[in-house]
């Protein structure tokens, strides 16, 4: 065997070795700012925003809102409140809250807004709350004894009660909205092709719930956005800038029904980024 053929083995391990660690220097290179790419993403994430529907409506209620929130890099959760009792259902969305890393902005409409004061008592990755169309209470305060404070309130004669027996095994009464009534009472500027799905889909709420105090409120300790829907049947635009003044709420004031979110996605979307934009 000569030099030569013996100089080209021992040249051959050399390079591989070269070559190898060639690769390890560029691997790391590269990891490294990847990382710190990362990092400062991380850093900079935009809080979730947990959606909370009242009642005679579902999650979908909040798809145009969700669909502008999505676009603007939002990570958007819309919660199925079970609409069965105040408490019980803030305990509901509270385990949900727990469930998620990083800061949220909880919005709630109507009802849920009554949940959503509960369910942020004491949850600390809460940081904004945002109230549509929606109650405010104080501790003790029901949403039918906020309702019925001012006039205005057309619902009550739009209610169709049925008798329903609940998981406790008692007797309960579910409420809907008249579906012939819908329209009119709930959601006057969205199209009838709309609201007439919305009349048939909507979910039902008990009137246990409407009638449950609120225990103490999130938002003495949390900031809060309110937006107040001017031609709501529902809860009466006075109710809704009294508890707005009372909370000290950053507040918006929209032409629309009670059906906001539907008719308005737009301003919906808008004062939650809002709101959004104030957690750090």
């Amino acid at each position: 065997m000569n030099r030569r053929s013996l100089f080209r083995r021992a040249r051959t391990p050399l390079s591989l070795m070269a070559a190898v660690t060639v690769a390890a220097g560029l691997l790391a290179a590269s990891v490294g700012p990847a990382s710190a790419g990362k990092a400062t993403s991380s850093a900079h994430r935009k809080p979730t925003v947990v959606l909370v529907h009242g009642a005679f409506a579902d999650s979908t209620s909040w798809n145009g809102v969700v669909e502008q929130l999505k676009r603007h890099g939002y990570p958007v959760v819309a919660a199925a409140n079970p609409l069965r009792g105040l408490s019980s259902d803030a305990a509901y969305i509270k385990d949900l809250l727990a469930s998620i890393d990083g800061p949220v902005v909880l919005a709630g409409h109507s009802y849920g807004g009554s949940v959503i004061s509960n369910a942020a008592y004491g949850a600390g990755n809460v940081k904004a709350l945002v109230y549509i169309a929606a109650f405010v209470p104080e501790k003790g305060e029901s949403a039918g004894e906020l309702a019925a404070k001012f006039p205005g309130s057309t619902l009550g004669e739009a209610l169709r009660p049925v008798p329903v027996s609940l998981p406790d095994g008692s007797e309960g009464t579910d409420l809907y909205i008249e579906q012939s009534k819908f329209h009119y009472q709930f959601a006057a500027d969205v199209p009838e092709n709309t609201t007439d799905l919305m009349a048939v889909t909507q979910r039902p709420v008990t009137s246990a719930a409407l009638e449950e105090g609120a225990s103490e409120p999130a938002w003495k300790t949390i900031s809060s956005w309110v937006l107040v829907a001017t031609e709501d049947l529902n809860i009466p635009p006075q109710a809704q800038r009294f508890m707005a003044e009372r909370a000290h709420a950053h507040t918006v004031e929209v032409r629309a029904s009670h059906a906001v979110s539907v008719s308005h996605p737009d301003a919906v979307a808008d004062i939650i980024e809002k709101a959004a934009r104030t957690v750090r």
